[in-house]
């Protein structure tokens, strides 16, 4: 590809499609590079999206292949591919895909998301969006009045029990310590609340159920003592990891390897954006990662009328 293109966006979930949109629109020389053959990002594996504004319930998949048709629509370019390196030359970036394939352009916007940490098993991979999460803001909803365990003992984890205790009727917290990770103002919001119990120095050995979650298998890790907890939804709160190695030591970077991008998605090198889950930020939803592509293509546009 010998063409100098004004973006290329990595990734093509709700960031990397809302950005795709956007570039169109505003008629700029624009390349989607995805890993996979299939877009849509993390949402295509979630049953029922019920916080995206106006398409409550929205089954996951169907969102994320609206989304890639509306940038279709468009004629958006896509290509499936993996981008491996990015070397800078003056103003150019130059990327190197996996096949060999190298392209140049003037801006790169990257928006490859976080995956979720796993616990680890097969039951696990298998009841996602049966009864297994990774949002509680997305899913929660589905169980009011049923008993839910939250997995994890950071922020995230404490948050997520304290809204699923607003509706469920029993949430225990899963933790491996013997006390939370969580800031102190958020453990004693989650202590004062009567339908949440913490079950300390525990992991989970085993998701158990059929078609649906049923129990969860326990181990004390201090006594090796085993116990089951009958519950009907299982929401796991252990951290993300950023797909971020690709600009390692190109862009700043917080400890945890999200990317540091300004509300403009602006990084610390100039031509290069971020947007959506990779972000370092307070929210990561869909809607925020469909901002962020908006916002992302804007401030390109800018930049490439800046450019000289």
């Amino acid at each position: 590809m010998s063409d100098i293109l004004d973006v290329v966006i990595i990734g093509s979930g709700p960031a990397g499609l809302s950005a795709a949109v956007y570039a169109m629109r505003a008629q700029l020389k624009t390349l989607v590079i995805e890993k996979n053959p299939m877009s849509g990002g993390q949402i295509i594996n979630t049953y029922e999206v019920d916080n995206y504004l106006g398409l409550p319930g929205i089954n996951g998949f169907d969102m994320g292949m609206k989304m890639r048709e509306h940038a279709e629509k468009l004629n958006t370019p896509f290509m499936t591919n993996e981008v491996i390196k990015v070397d800078m030359e003056d103003k150019i970036k130059i990327l190197t895909c996996q096949d060999g394939t190298v392209i140049k352009t003037k801006t790169i916007l990257i928006a490859t998301g976080a995956n979720n940490r796993k616990l680890g098993m097969k039951a696990e991979t298998d009841l996602v969006g049966k009864g297994v999460s990774y949002c509680a803001t997305c899913d929660g909803a589905f169980y009011r009045g049923k008993t839910v365990a939250v997995v994890g003992g950071g922020d995230v984890a404490v948050e997520d029990a304290i809204f699923l205790a607003r509706g469920s009727k029993q949430v225990y917290l899963i933790h491996r310590r013997d006390s939370l990770r969580a800031t102190k103002i958020l453990q004693e919001e989650l202590f004062a609340l009567p339908n949440v119990t913490l079950v300390w120095d525990s992991a989970v050995e085993d998701i158990i159920g059929n078609e649906t979650v049923e129990k969860i298998r326990l181990k004390n890790i201090k006594t090796s003592s085993v116990t089951e907890l009958d519950v009907d939804g299982v929401f796991v709160a252990i951290g993300t990891n950023p797909v971020s190695d690709l600009l390692d030591g190109i862009v700043e970077m917080d400890n945890g390897k999200y990317i540091i991008a300004n509300e403009n998605c602006e990084t610390s090198q100039k031509g290069i954006f971020a947007a959506g889950d990779i972000r370092a930020k307070q929210l990561r939803q869909v809607i925020t990662a469909a901002s962020d592509g908006a916002n992302a293509i804007t401030s390109i546009d800018r930049y490439l009328r800046e450019y000289k």
